[in-house]
Parts: structure tokens; sequence; C-alpha cells
């Protein structure tokens, strides 16, 4: 997975996509094994896309593609162009005339903007604007890979603004790859938690479930996917059930947590034809929450 940055806001904001430029997807069986269902909830589970799943189409063309998969939620990434009547692209650079459109375009379709990244402004000015983007369209959190001396400043503008800052994990040797970088970062700093990456994780070799232990109580957003081999940081992306993750014990763990954030499936592979493969992991996601309840 390799780290994206798309330069936006016309002051060049560092921005951080995750894109491993996997393969096509695998035909293994899934490796998942049944798991005890702890204590806890399932309620707040809610479905989204990672907008990057769509990355070879534009915003309105993606969003088609989201609503056709009956999901309504989506995390979007800056940089995607928009599309349909719409001139440039999604980000803190939308003038207000675009953004009245897109509101629009989403209220139509009935889909609402979750979350953004993966973002990494580059100081307090590139924060604001980004957390005015957010505050307009009503977004729950921010993922970001921020620069560590930001932590302070970060937090406290997301206290101001009422919007939560989660913290992704890219493969190494990123300065997120471990749990306990992102811990470091959420100490004494309620307004940070994790966007859980877990599908990067097991490329650094990491168990998730263990991780996700490890950050019981700060798991603000999760990516969802699944990759062909543990513990190799160029592993490709898979089908979700079909390649090395468990997920059933996965979705346990954050029952048990009483989990209430998006999960955002984030397909990297088949790029022009993985529509089919978000619907399945949707039909997945639905039979496995509803062995849970």
């Amino acid at each position: 997975m390799k780290l994206l940055a798309i330069a936006l806001l016309g002051c060049m904001i560092g921005l951080a996509a995750c894109n491993s430029g996997g393969s096509a997807s695998s035909n293994t069986d899934s490796t998942a094994a049944d798991s005890t269902v702890a204590a806890g909830s399932t309620d707040g589970f809610k479905l989204g896309v990672q907008m990057w799943t769509f990355r070879l189409f534009t915003f309105t063309e993606a969003l088609d593609k989201v609503d056709s998969a009956g999901i309504k939620n989506i995390e979007a990434f800056w940089g995607q162009k928009l599309g349909g009547d719409m001139k440039g692209e999604f980000g803190a650079g939308m003038d207000a005339d675009t953004r009245t459109k897109l509101k629009k375009h989403l209220q139509d379709k009935g889909i609402q903007i979750v979350a953004m990244g993966v973002i990494t402004p580059k100081d307090k000015e590139e924060w604001i604007k980004a957390f005015e983007l957010a505050k307009e369209f009503g977004l729950s959190y921010i993922t970001s890979e921020p620069i560590k001396t930001q932590w302070d400043m970060i937090d406290s503008l997301a206290g101001v603004y009422g919007i939560k800052i989660a913290i992704h994990d890219h493969p190494k040797p990123n300065a997120y790859w471990s749990p306990d970088s992102v811990l470091a970062a959420i100490a004494n700093h309620s307004n940070i938690g994790s966007c859980a990456d877990i599908g990067h994780w097991a490329r650094n070799g990491i168990d998730p479930v263990e991780a996700l232990k490890k950050l019981d109580g700060h798991i603000i957003g999760v990516h969802l996917k699944d990759i062909v081999k543990f513990d190799d940081t160029e592993a490709a992306d898979t089908v979700v059930s079909k390649g090395v993750l468990d997920f059933p014990a996965i979705f346990t763990e954050l029952k048990r947590q009483n989990f209430n954030g998006m999960m955002s499936i984030e397909h990297e592979s088949n790029w022009e034809h993985n529509l089919p493969d978000v619907i399945f992991t949707k039909q997945y996601f639905d039979e496995q929450v509803a062995k849970l309840k």
C-alpha cells in the first residue's frame, strides 16, 4: 500500500489515501472461523464505503455505485473529481455553488458523508479549512495521519467543532503502523481515536483482533478490507471473507466494545469492475452481524 499525496486547497494539503495497488480478487475460500459472541451491542454498527474504492470514477459516478449496492454512508477522499454538473474535486477548495450542488445530489440519493480522509494538513490554517468543510457537510469524524507535533492543536480544534479525529494506519514504515503509535497520540487527547484499517494491520504482521483490543474504547471508524497474505506489506487485497482475516472474530470484538462507528468498505482490487465485490461484502457483513444479535 503506497501513501498518496494530493495537492488541494491551493495551499497544498498533504493527503494520504489508502491505496495498496492490489491485484485482482482472489477466489480462495475464507479461513475465518466461527467465534463465540461476547457481550455487547451491534446497534451502532454502520456500513459505508470509502470512496477510494471507486477512485477511477468521478464522485457522482461513485455515488451511483454506492447507491446500487444499497449502502447509504460514505467516507469521501480529497481529490476525487466531482463530475456531473460540478467542476473541480472534492475538498475544501470547493466553492459555495459547488457545495450546494453536491449537498443536493447527496440528498437526492439519500447518502450521507460520515467521514473524509485520509488527510495530513500541514498547519492550523489547513486544519481549520478541513473542519469547516466537515462541519458544513455534517461529518462525524476526519480520518487522518496527522503530523505528530499537531496532536495538541488538532485535539483542541476537534473539541471546538465537535468532530473527532480518527488516526489511520498504513503499512510500515508509516508513523502509525502500530496500534502503540496510535495510543501515543490518543493519550490525553479525548477527541482523537483510531480509524482501524484492519487489512493494513494484517499486512504489518499484527493480529487485527489483538490490535482492536489494545485500542478498546478508542475505535472511531474501521476500514473494512481483506488481504491474501499475512505479514506482507505488499499483500494484495481480496474480497472480504476470501482472504486471511478472521471477520467473525473481528465483528465479535467490535460488538463487545459496543462499537458505534462506521465500517467503510475499502476494496483496493479489481478497480474497474469492483462493484460486485462491494455488493458481496455488504451481503456478508449483513449476514455476520445478524449472527451476533
